[in-house]
């Protein structure tokens, strides 16, 4: 699945909450959740890339990246404006 269609489907979950969607409940348990969960996958990419199988660190990539994506959207923030400063940083 490409971010985009990743995003797509998290804003929608944001503006019409599905019952038992995790992204749903996720985003409706506020900022600090949010941000706390996107802590705990950076930690758990960091065990992963020293003492676990690339499957496994994948696995949390994956996960990291979900919910940097859910902050963004619980933030309103915009994929294209992410995409705009990864753009700066390369020139």
């Amino acid at each position: 699945m490409d971010l985009e269609t990743l995003f797509t489907i998290i804003e929608s979950r944001k503006n019409n909450p599905v019952e038992n969607s995790y992204t749903a409940s996720l985003l409706q348990s506020g900022l600090p959740k949010i941000a706390q969960k996107v802590g705990e996958e950076g930690v758990e990419v960091v065990i992963a890339a020293l003492a676990q199988d690339d499957q496994r660190l994948i696995e949390e990539l994956a996960d990291l990246a979900f919910h940097a994506l859910v902050l963004a959207s619980a933030r309103g923030l915009t994929l294209e404006q992410i995409r705009n400063e990864l753009e700066k940083r390369r020139k």
